[in-house]
């Protein structure tokens, strides 16, 4: 069984924002999170909701937003 993560709300944000660069799917590969997660990311920041996890810091996988 996988243990669950939890992120930082800087690294949501950053998430969001390579999604809008290359797309949801590219985004989620390049920063091995599941789709379905950074999905929902998105569908928060949208709604101005979205939430602050803890751990990962951004500049962990942002290799596509450089």
């Amino acid at each position: 069984m996988e243990r669950s993560r939890t992120y930082e709300a800087e690294y949501k944000k950053e998430a969001v924002k390579l999604a809008k660069k290359v797309g949801a799917k590219k985004a989620s590969e390049e920063l091995q999170i599941p789709y379905g997660t950074l999905y929902d990311w998105i569908k928060k920041e949208r709604k101005g909701a979205l939430e602050a996890g803890e751990a990962k810091t951004p500049a962990e996988a942002m290799s596509l937003a450089e």
